[in-house]
């Protein structure tokens, strides 16, 4: 079915909003389905509600710290400039970054300067609209059978991955940026089997359901707009 106008002929066909999700392990869903990583549960939950958000373009891998995203970045603007596709043609980025900065001991004042840096893409990304990037916090991997394999202080673990998040938080609120906290639903079940895939570490499915849960109702009131 065409859309009609009363005068002027017929509507332009609709355009699936551009979606551009940035990080590391936990937004490639290393273990799922490509289908059962967040951000493709997150824009699937939005197309039920009437939001034409499209399939999320993923840059991510597995093990990438601040500086390897924005490493990443650079060929991927390369690209995109050889094509002459435009940097600023998605209407909503999701980043996620920060926990192999963590994970391999990385002071957190390095880690403000590079997810300043990182969110500030983000939001060029977006066309300079601050209001289209959404940013999740570090989950507590230092609750998993994995930590506990490695011999990881749990508590210390979670005191870094606080301070982190704090960083990335603040510098989204400076910036206009919404920044949904999933933290603690991470350290609530991320022990449990179901919540984990094979490695004991990443989250399942169904974890990644709880935070896309957590970021509908957010990303929702950005893309009405």
């Amino acid at each position: 079915m065409t859309a009609t106008r009363t005068t002027g002929g017929p509507l332009p066909p609709l355009r699936a909003l551009r979606y551009l999700a940035l990080g590391d392990s936990y937004t490639i869903g290393e273990g799922v389905a490509p289908n059962d990583r967040w951000p493709a549960q997150l824009a699937h939950a939005l197309r039920g509600e009437g939001v034409m958000l499209g399939e999320p373009k993923v840059v991510a891998q597995t093990g990438w710290t601040t500086d390897e995203l924005s490493a990443a970045l650079d060929a991927f603007d390369a690209a995109r400039a050889a094509a002459a596709s435009p940097a600023g043609a998605w209407d909503f980025v999701s980043l996620l970054i920060g926990v192999n900065d963590q994970y391999r001991g990385r002071g957190v004042d390095g880690y403000r300067g590079e997810f300043v840096a990182l969110l500030q893409r983000a939001i060029g990304y977006a066309g300079g609209r601050a209001g289209r990037v959404l940013v999740l916090s570090i989950p507590d991997w230092g609750v998993t059978p994995f930590a506990a394999r490695e011999g990881r202080d749990a508590a210390q673990v979670a005191r870094e991955i606080d301070a982190f998040n704090a960083e990335a938080r603040g510098a989204c609120e400076l910036g206009g940026v919404a920044f949904v906290d999933v933290t603690p639903a991470s350290r609530r079940r991320g022990a449990e089997a179901a919540m984990l895939v094979d490695d004991g570490l990443h989250p399942s499915a169904a974890m990644y359901a709880q935070w896309a849960a957590l970021a509908l109702p957010v990303a929702r009131g950005m893309l009405a707009s």
